[in-house]
C-alpha cells in the first residue's frame, strides 16, 4: 500500500511537468523560470532514485514494484528535458539583448 501512495504522490507531482515542459518551449524565454528550483527538483529525483536502489527490501521485491522507480524516472527526465529547453531559452535571452 506505500508503494501505491507514493505512485500516486510521485504523479500528482509529476503531472504538470509535461504541460510546463510545453509552456517553456513556446515561451522562448527563461522569465518566470527559476533555474535554482529546477536543479533542486533534478537532484531531489535523482536522490529518490538512489534510495531505491539502496532500499534492499524494494529491490528485492523489484520484479513486482518497478512501477514505483519508473515514475521517478520519467519525472526525471521530464525535469531534464525542462533544464534543457532552459538552457536553449537562456541563450535565446541572451541574444535578444544582444539585437535590441
Amino acid at each position: 500500500m506505500a508503494e501505491i501512495l507514493e505512485v500516486i504522490m510521485i504523479v500528482s507531482f509529476g503531472a504538470s511537468w509535461p504541460l510546463n515542459v510545453i509552456k517553456s518551449y513556446k515561451a522562448r524565454t527563461t522569465r518566470g523560470k527559476s533555474l535554482g528550483f529546477l536543479c533542486l527538483i533534478f537532484f531531489g529525483y535523482i536522490a529518490g532514485i538512489l534510495s531505491k536502489f539502496l532500499n534492499e527490501t524494494y529491490m528485492m521485491s523489484f520484479a513486482s514494484k518497478w512501477y514505483v522507480l519508473f515514475f521517478y524516472v520519467l519525472n526525471l527526465i521530464m525535469v531534464g528535458a525542462d533544464l534543457i529547453i532552459y538552457a536553449r531559452n537562456y541563450k535565446l535571452d541572451k541574444k535578444n539583448v544582444r539585437e535590441n
